[in-house]
């Protein structure tokens, strides 16, 4: 699906710059004026070819038997949430079936099913589903973002590109910071790739570096002398919400903490 074409929550326009290197995505990310145009930016980014490959790929011939009539978005999944957050959600990546297909974060997917639940009992979240892209779900004070942008194979992205695709998160939280309080990493790689921007803006971050696991907490500073509080909670993927290593009772009290 081509950008601009009037997909439900399609945020880029015809003449949006693509980035096709690490080097485009940094210059690129650096100029977004607000999380519009970055989103707009990061919905047509082919800077990764193992990952617009296999994305792209997902979308055409390797759709999922329950959804081979639908159409697919098969691009990088942009933002979602409040412009203006006081809580930064920074997931992994989107899933192949999941935001690949629906052009959401987290949306589409059992992943999906549980953090809009969560967040909508927490006050966050208008409804506690998100099926589709113009179901009208809306967040307040809440922006979800992830890692890497694009669905990799196996869920697995390579180091190569979370750097590349670190620096669309570098400009989230630079837009977000004047209003930030705290922020929610899901998983290792988003409380590792968190850190990681954190350092690259500036802020202080406590050394030796903080470890991940569910309910870490620990805070950073940013420029201006304001301390932000970053969380982590298990992901909610199937591999942790099946098995119970994550239970609805371990995310709420992570999510209250916020």
């Amino acid at each position: 699906m081509p950008p601009g074409t009037g997909w439900p929550g399609d945020p880029a326009l015809p003449g949006t710059p693509v980035a096709h290197d690490e080097a485009q995505v940094a210059n690129l990310a650096r100029g977004a004026a607000d999380v519009a145009a970055l989103d707009a930016r990061v919905s047509v980014c082919r800077a990764c070819p193992r990952l617009v490959a296999w994305r792209e790929e997902v979308a055409t011939a390797g759709r999922r038997a329950a959804f081979a009539d639908q159409p697919y978005w098969g691009r990088p999944g942009p933002g979602f949430g409040d412009p203006r957050p006081e809580v930064l959600v920074v997931g992994l990546a989107p899933a192949a079936n999941g935001t690949n297909r629906t052009g959401r974060m987290f949306t589409g997917d059992r992943s999906g099913d549980w953090i809009y639940a969560a967040l909508h009992r927490a006050g966050y979240a208008s409804r506690p589903t998100s099926t589709a892209a113009g179901d009208g779900l809306e967040l307040t004070g809440v922006r979800i973002v992830a890692a890497v942008r694009c669905a990799p194979p196996a869920n697995r992205p390579t180091p190569l590109e979370r750097t590349t695709c670190g620096h669309w998160l570098d400009r989230d939280l630079e837009l977000a910071a004047p209003g930030l309080r705290s922020l929610l990493a899901l998983g290792a790689i988003g409380w590792d790739a968190t850190l990681a921007a954190a350092r690259r803006l500036g802020w202080e971050v406590p050394r030796p570096r903080p470890r991940f696991g569910h309910d870490a907490r620990t805070e950073l500073r940013t420029p201006d002398g304001r301390t932000l509080r970053l969380h982590g909670s298990y992901h909610v993927s199937q591999q942790n919400t099946f098995t119970g290593r994550l239970t609805e009772e371990m995310l709420d009290a992570v999510i209250a903490r916020l």
